[in-house]
């Protein structure tokens, strides 16, 4: 491809175009590895950025790399402006409200609340393999992480090395609500199913499918990448597919995600499935913002860890 790993687009340059310069390509290419070596051996070192991209297994830093804008790109003369980086980096920080299919922003009823503050604490959390904290909070593992679920205050926070810090996004929110709500005493019944096979499986169709399009786009062809995102989120590998990731997101509800690499005759493909009790942990609307909560930290780990 002409898009180099640092976002230029060597397609619309004349020195490309009259075969005077090389593209870089994404940082995964054989290109990259080409232009690399190339600078090495001319140059006598490589440029920092296609060197970082590479040797991390990133396609493109703007759209594939959590530390973007970095001072790989800060220090350097090209191939951004100061105020492209500045407005980079502002944007970046500014929290992403999530929408649900409808393309309304995710609201968290009082009602959720209300409700949960009238559970019996201790019993919920032998339901829910919680751990109590104090009187009206609770600690939830979720990922490779716990949650402190504060019923008084009304809020969910991550519980950091330096203590709670209030999460802030409205759909991890929700659906921690509904799994602390709906919970049963059912344990895992280690039967996987697809949503197809789920009883209410009419409603993942329309708006509510199931996206694995970007996560193929992704990580289709890039095996390593797939492994690290998938772990870096406590992902453990199971003996399935080209690739394939258990990933406990409640104790109650384990994830899989499969993927199987293309090549020259056949495309990318990506299933996601769970386990046949998840319908009585999760709500069909909870499950199918699990799945964006899950694709999202793949597609983006460190970004998704921090909201």
């Amino acid at each position: 491809m002409a898009t180099g790993a640092c976002g230029i687009n060597c397609g619309v340059c004349r020195l490309y175009l009259q075969g005077l310069c090389s593209t870089c390509g994404p940082g995964v290419s054989a290109e990259a590895q080409k232009k690399r070596d190339a600078q090495i051996r001319i140059l006598g070192a490589p440029c920092p950025i296609l060197d970082c991209a590479y040797e991390k297994r990133i396609a493109y830093c703007l759209g594939d790399c959590t530390s973007f804008p970095c001072k790989r790109f800060s220090s350097g003369p090209y191939p951004y402006s100061e105020d492209f980086l500045a407005m980079q980096e502002r944007r970046r920080r500014e929290v992403v409200k999530e929408s649900a299919p409808s393309g309304t922003p995710v609201q968290v009823p009082d009602l959720y609340w209300e409700e949960l503050s009238q559970r019996e604490l201790i019993k919920l959390c032998e339901v829910a393999n919680a751990t109590p904290h104090g009187q009206r909070s609770l600690i939830v593992p979720f990922f490779n992480q716990d949650l402190l679920i504060d019923i008084q205050k009304k809020c969910v926070m991550r519980m950091g090395s330096t203590g709670p810090v209030e999460v802030q996004d409205p759909l991890l929110t929700l659906i921690c609500l509904v799994y602390l709500l709906k919970v049963s005493r059912d344990d895992i019944f280690n039967e996987l199913v697809t949503v197809k096979d789920l009883k209410e499986s009419h409603f993942f169709r329309g708006p509510h499918a199931i996206d694995v399009v970007p996560l193929i786009k992704r990580f289709g062809h890039d095996m390593p990448a797939f492994q690290k995102a998938a772990e870096s989120i406590g992902g453990v590998r199971t003996n399935m597919a080209d690739a394939a990731y258990r990933i406990n997101i409640f104790p109650k509800v384990p994830v899989y995600y499969l993927i199987w690499l293309g090549d020259d005759e056949f495309d990318p493909r990506v299933s996601i499935l769970f386990d046949r009790s998840i319908e009585r942990h999760l709500s069909a609307d909870a499950i199918w913002g699990l799945v964006k909560l899950v694709s999202a930290a793949l597609l983006d780990s460190n970004q998704m860890m921090k909201k």
